[in-house]
Order: C-alpha cells, then sequence, then structure tokens
C-alpha cells in the first residue's frame, strides 16, 4: 500500500517570494494580536495579515486581512517597516518567504471575533506583546509601530 500524496499549499516550496501584509492594529495604548491557525508560525501570537491579492493596494490588504480574521474595522494610517520572512526547511531549501509589508492602522470599536485563520486575538500593550510574541521580528515591528506613534508618525506617510 502507497502512502497518500502529501499536499502542499502553492505558498511552500516558492519559485519567487509572496507578498504579506502584517498589520499593526492600535486601539489607545495596545495592539491586536493574533494566534495563527496556519503555517508559517502555527499557533503562535502574532499581528493579523495575509497575502496580498492582485489589483489590492497594500492598505486594501490590511483592511481585508483584518477583517477576515477578527471581524474588526480599522483605518490604515501609514507603513512601519519591510520585513523578509524567509523560512528554511529542515535540508536547508527555502519552505516559505514572504515580503510582509508592515502597516499600521487604528480600530475604534468592537471586540474581535476570530475567523478565517486566527485561533484566538487579544489586546496587548506593547511590553505584553513582547512576552506573548516568539518571532524577534514581530517584537521589533510592535517597537517600531509604538515609536513611530509615539512621533505622530502615520496619516502623511500613505
Amino acid at each position: 500500500m502507497t502512502a497518500p500524496p502529501i499536499v502542499r499549499s502553492d505558498r511552500e516550496y516558492p519559485d519567487r517570494p509572496w507578498v504579506g501584509v502584517g498589520v499593526v492594529v492600535w486601539r489607545g495604548e495596545r495592539v491586536l494580536l493574533i494566534r495563527r491557525g496556519k503555517a508559517p508560525r502555527l499557533g503562535q501570537w502574532s499581528l493579523p495579515g495575509g497575502a496580498q491579492s492582485v489589483g489590492e493596494t497594500v492598505f486594501e490588504t490590511a483592511v481585508r486581512e483584518v477583517r477576515e480574521e477578527t471581524g474588526l474595522a480599522v483605518v490604515p494610517t501609514g507603513i512601519v517597516t519591510v520585513v523578509d520572512a524567509i523560512t528554511p526547511d529542515d535540508e536547508g531549501r527555502v519552505h516559505f518567504h514572504y515580503t510582509l509589508v508592515e502597516v499600521a492602522a487604528e480600530s475604534a470599536e468592537g471586540e474581535p471575533v476570530c475567523a478565517d485563520d486566527a485561533l484566538e486575538a487579544c489586546w496587548a500593550t506593547p511590553d505584553e506583546a513582547g512576552d506573548l510574541t516568539e518571532w524577534d521580528e514581530t517584537r521589533r515591528v510592535i517597537r517600531l509601530a509604538a515609536a513611530q506613534r509615539a512621533l505622530g508618525r502615520g496619516a502623511s506617510d500613505r
């Protein structure tokens, strides 16, 4: 008897990077985190976000992904940074490769209701988010977004 074939997503072992958008959603002094329901980083706390669709701007992707994952409406305020997320497999081959455009956004009301690929969601201070998240880049992006927000950067960056 032969083993069933392994089904892989088209994002695994890509021939080019995928463009993803991560969203640092603020409400007051708290940031929105989701627990990921899909690889890469399955089960880890992270920022909401996902792959950009053809014909969609980065800000449209940010709004759509947060809505799909949490049901929340957001208003993008600027670009925080860009992150190269390259995940090798055990043999050193590129298993996942995303170019992540990190966007800052504000959410005025509502509580997150997990859907799509988010298992849980919570609001956290930047320090709490640093304790919850495992990926150094997520912590760095949140700190950078907090610093930019404190300096009043945002709406003019669109």
